[in-house]
């Protein structure tokens, strides 16, 4: 099962190191971990997402939230949430096909950001799976570089 989790910990050295390490140590496959400073400063928020039984997941939160770094650990399993992925992708366009790779980043909502003499490089932000799909129809035209920036999520609503 895939699990996103929240950590709003301390803003200092060593703090990722020490979180990670918990989940290794369960032998949790990290699949996307995003760090990044909060609205407070010396306050960062990382979003981890990993695949794993619930019942070790809930053990790992538990510790989590005994570690001196950590201020808050949100478990998003129970509650609506908000996620989005950043992709950078850098695609093979001569002029013949430059039109139908534009077209594929207009169908998406992708900015184009770069353009050489033979390539495209696109930035498209949203769901795992709308990056996933952008992928699938630039594949044919040649993919020659491509990064992801790593999941972030929210709470829907107040919280």
């Amino acid at each position: 099962m895939k699990h996103t989790i929240a950590a709003m910990v301390e803003n200092k050295p060593g703090v990722l190191a020490k979180i990670s390490g918990l989940f290794s140590a369960r032998a949790f496959n990290i699949m996307s971990l995003t760090v990044g400073e909060t609205e407070v400063s010396d306050v960062s928020r990382m979003t981890i997402v990993v695949k794993g039984d619930d019942k070790i997941l809930e053990q790992v939160v538990k510790q989590l939230n005994k570690l001196p770094d950590v201020i808050k650990v949100i478990d998003f399993k129970n509650e609506e949430f908000i996620d989005r992925d950043l992709m950078l992708v850098k695609v093979t366009a001569p002029k013949s096909v430059r039109g139908e790779i534009i077209e594929i980043a207009n169908i998406f909502r992708a900015n184009i950001v770069d353009v050489s003499s033979d390539t495209l490089m696109l930035e498209i932000t949203g769901r795992e799976t709308k990056l996933e799909g952008v992928l699938k129809l630039l594949k044919p035209y040649g993919i020659k570089e491509m990064v992801r920036a790593g999941i972030v999520a929210m709470s829907r609503g107040r919280k």
